[in-house]
């Protein structure tokens, strides 16, 4: 039986209730009592409960019967040898002692059965709880159009978006990562979901699984492991494309509001896909990398009218990437073969390629990250892409930081697609509650749907508050 301390004693005063021919049981054990003698002797020879030994000779005080028996049974726990005094001890503390085996026995039958529904001690949970308030307002010189999306998306919501990351690692060297989502953020009738005239006021952190709000789903699912020293394995049934990148190019923003602004200003090289796929990256500690990779969004099917994986359904995307990094700065080139529909930038084959990079200061404060990125597409017709994000950290207080983006995610040759501008700024309340603020401009979201000689504006503002658990 495992040693007991005097910590477990109290609930136990009450236990035994049979008189006993011994010492009075009602009775604490003083100083001047044979037991309490022996039982000091024995602490002190064998520091069977640590601290106790000095504290009992140093400044004696009375012990209860119950205090008594958790102590010579740390004692029995320490000792080798039986003597003519541990058997009187014993004789005298026999009812207690067996109460005090019999709770113990119970203790350790809960320990056990906690420890086999318990989670594996290698595994991580970590939770990161959204909630978004905000809304958005249409504007321009297109009054149908303004007055019609209006009507369709111009209601106040207040929504949620709940990520539990489960991370195990079973050599130490390996990671299985498994994330389960939930959110409300329907996509037909929330614009921060990707309703409305276009997808570009879609948020970063916003999420529902189908039709069904706040359904719980696996998100991903995936596996990494090493081989040598300078190669990793990733692979799932559901994994992203950037999960399998060696590098990511920005370090904007640390708090994300607009999807496309986080996308490296090439909406369509860093594509964010989601399915089964599996990569590999080199990293071979000269801060240069590589990383290629392969996932295709409709890779659970196994109809290729539908989907599978390398089918003309997958809605698939290959990428390459070369990056290098050093301490302030990183630069990355990526070169993305799309081959889709739904989840791509349009159905059929697209040659994507991106460059972007970053740059940090030394010191936080008023000096600002930056971070850039330019895109190129090339299907029937050509189209580029851009974006450039500046934030400040730590600039009044620890942890507050602010942002703006601007960016364009569609160039067309002879087509002015508008700009999408976001400002944000972030304030922890604690370690682990932060509240962001934000706006937003979508300058001409309908792009070439947007009437000749005509305008429409989307402006939205919004309250994130992020719970980290």
């Amino acid at each position: 039986m495992v040693p007991l301390t005097l910590s477990l004693l109290a609930p136990l005063a009450a236990e035994a209730s049979e008189p006993l021919n011994r010492l009075n049981r009602w009775m604490d054990l003083t100083p001047e009592d044979w037991a309490y003698r022996e039982l000091a002797q024995l602490n002190q020879q064998h520091s069977c409960v640590s601290g106790q030994a000095d504290g009992m000779a140093r400044s004696p005080a009375a012990m209860t019967r119950n205090e008594a028996a958790a102590l010579l049974q740390a004692c029995l726990n320490k000792v080798s040898v039986t003597t003519d005094a541990i058997r009187r001890l014993i004789w005298e503390f026999e009812a207690e002692l067996a109460i005090l085996k019999g709770r113990a026995d119970a203790v350790e039958a809960r320990v056990g059965e906690l420890d086999a529904t318990s989670f594996s001690t290698t595994t991580k949970l970590s939770g990161l709880a959204t909630f978004v308030l905000g809304a958005n307002r249409f504007m321009g010189s297109a009054d149908a159009l303004v007055n019609q999306n209006n009507q369709r998306f111009g209601a106040t919501s207040f929504n949620n978006d709940l990520q539990l990351s489960l991370e195990t690692s079973f050599t130490g060297k390996d990671l299985l990562t498994t994330v389960l989502r939930a959110g409300n953020f329907d996509g037909d009738s929330n614009v921060f979901g990707g309703a409305g005239p276009s997808s570009l006021a879609t948020l970063e952190t916003a999420f529902q699984e189908g039709a069904t709000p706040n359904l719980l789903a696996i998100d991903k699912i995936f596996y990494a492991f090493p081989i040598g020293d300078a190669f990793t394995i990733t692979a799932g049934p559901r994994v992203g494309q950037e999960d399998m990148l060696a590098l990511w190019p920005s370090v904007y923003p640390s708090d994300a509001i607009l999807d496309v602004l986080t996308l490296n200003g090439a909406p369509g090289a860093y594509n964010k896909t989601l399915g089964a796929g599996a990569g590999i990256s080199w990293s071979p500690g000269d801060n240069l990398s590589l990383s290629l990779n392969y996932v295709a969004a409709n890779g659970n099917s196994s109809s290729p009218l539908a989907g599978g994986i390398a089918t003309a359904h997958a809605d698939s995307a290959a990428t390459l990437q070369v990056g290098y990094e050093q301490e302030a700065w990183r630069l990355a080139v990526t070169y993305s073969a799309l081959m889709g529909g739904e989840e791509q930038l349009a159905p059929g084959f697209t040659h994507a390629l991106g460059v972007g990079g970053s740059w940090q200061p030394e010191q936080s404060g008023w000096l600002p990250s930056i971070s850039g990125g330019w895109g190129y597409n090339r299907r029937d017709s050509d189209s580029q892409s851009w974006s450039l994000g500046l934030e400040w950290s730590d600039v009044l207080i620890d942890g507050h930081s602010i942002g703006m983006g601007v960016g364009q995610p569609v160039i067309a040759s002879t087509i002015d697609d508008g700009l999408v501008w976001e400002w944000w700024t972030s304030w922890p309340i604690s370690d682990s509650i932060s509240v962001t603020p934000a706006l937003f401009l979508l300058t001409r979201p309908l792009g070439e749907a947007t009437p000749s000689q005509r305008t429409v504006q989307q402006l939205g503002a919004l309250v994130k508050t992020s719970f980290r658990f």
